[in-house]
């Protein structure tokens, strides 16, 4: 499976690849994130949210938080659609691809859900919460080594990350 070589290959090289998209912002908030004390990790995960649902355009943003809206009401062909027809006006937006996988594993395309992680990882290397989808998927498959390495690369992002049973 090409996606998931290529997952591990981004896993790999996260510490020296820069995001798609700059943001000085977003590199303090990390820079918090690796030092803060516990009780201020979570006001910083959120605000690190915030930014990676945050687009140039207003209208990709809208987009994004149509479907996000889309999937919590359980519309998962709309939300499907809506992601689909955003990621091909705006391939860069990683967390539009972090949504669309985050979509195909909650409906268990595991393949689909791949690709759109390595493509999220590839436009942010940081992204912790694809990182956290990845070794669902590789627990899930038995593949204890693989979903280990990537909660290992998450931490090291996100100490204070709260990592599913």
């Amino acid at each position: 499976m090409a996606a998931l070589a290529e997952i591990l290959r981004l896993l790999s090289s996260t510490r020296t690849r820069r995001p798609a998209r700059v943001s000085p912002f977003l590199d303090a908030l990390f820079a918090r994130l690796a030092r803060c004390a516990k009780d201020e990790a979570e006001p910083t995960e959120e605000r690190i949210w915030d930014v990676w649902m945050h687009h140039p355009h207003a209208a990709a943003a809208h987009e994004l938080d149509l479907a996000t809206g889309d999937i919590a009401a359980r519309r998962y062909d709309i939300a499907e659609t809506r992601l689909t027809r955003l990621l091909r006006r705006a391939p860069d937006f990683a967390e539009a691809w972090h949504k669309r996988a985050a979509l195909y594993y909650m409906l268990g395309r595991d393949a689909e859900c791949l690709h759109d992680i390595a493509r999220t990882l590839e436009l942010e290397p940081r992204h912790f919460g694809a990182m956290l989808h990845f070794a669902e998927i590789r627990r899930s498959a038995r593949a204890a080594a693989e979903a280990s390495f990537a909660l290992v690369v998450a931490r090291a992002i996100h100490p204070h990350l709260t990592i599913p049973d």
